[in-house]
């Protein structure tokens, strides 16, 4: 079957859009966020122009929230395909500690472009969209804990405070790879989850 015109410019523009995504993530993950111009950005996607970037893009700022979202999304369908036949809540609280270590440990230079974003866009309105912020950054976490103590298996916690506890020991492991960059990564990971099933963990009743 052949695609008509109109469909073949919309596949040819999808896959525009993730070249320059791509390299974009490269561009700052290995020049910084302040130095991924558009000039950088079209070198490394061996564009011919930055207009290409423009015509996808309005502005650096469209540019960068398209890379977060990649990589978010990417992360969410990582952890997904290794979360989906977990059932009980501390289960599922391991299984997402494990996950989000093992991401980082797989993905650097996606992790390495995102703490580049984070902190060149410090002080700036771009910093943190609604779409990412603290609240929904730690929904899936507090949904899991907020099961755990629904079904008795975790005691009475604040959840927000829990989950910003899990979240934010895993935010920092990126910046803990760089000064320790061979770091046991699955130790690191197992050590996390210890630490948050005996600061979760329901104590049985005396008799």
């Amino acid at each position: 079957m052949q695609v008509s015109g109109g469909e073949s410019r919309s596949v040819t523009g999808t896959a525009r859009r993730a070249q320059i995504i791509a390299a974009t993530i490269e561009t700052i993950a290995a020049l910084g966020y302040g130095q991924a111009s558009f000039a950088r950005i079209a070198e490394r996607a061996k564009l011919s122009s930055t207009r290409l970037i423009s015509y996808h893009f309005v502005g650096k700022n469209e540019l960068i929230q398209a890379v977060i979202a990649e990589i978010y999304g990417e992360m969410a369908d990582f952890m997904g395909a290794r979360m989906h036949d977990v059932t009980d809540p501390p289960g599922a609280l391991g299984a997402y500690i494990r996950a989000v270590v093992a991401f980082i440990a797989t993905h650097r230079t996606q992790m390495d472009a995102l703490m580049s974003v984070f902190l060149g866009n410090v002080g700036e309105d771009s910093a943190e969209d609604d779409g990412y912020s603290d609240q929904r950054a730690f929904a899936p976490l507090r949904e899991i804990l907020e099961s755990g103590q629904r079904s008795g298996h975790f005691r009475a916690f604040d959840s927000f405070v829990m989950a910003a506890t899990v979240q934010r020991s895993l935010d920092g492991l990126p910046f803990l790879l760089r000064t320790a960059p061979e770091l046991d990564l699955d130790a690191y990971a197992e050590e996390l989850v210890t630490i948050f099933e005996l600061a979760t963990t329901a104590t049985p009743r005396r008799q």
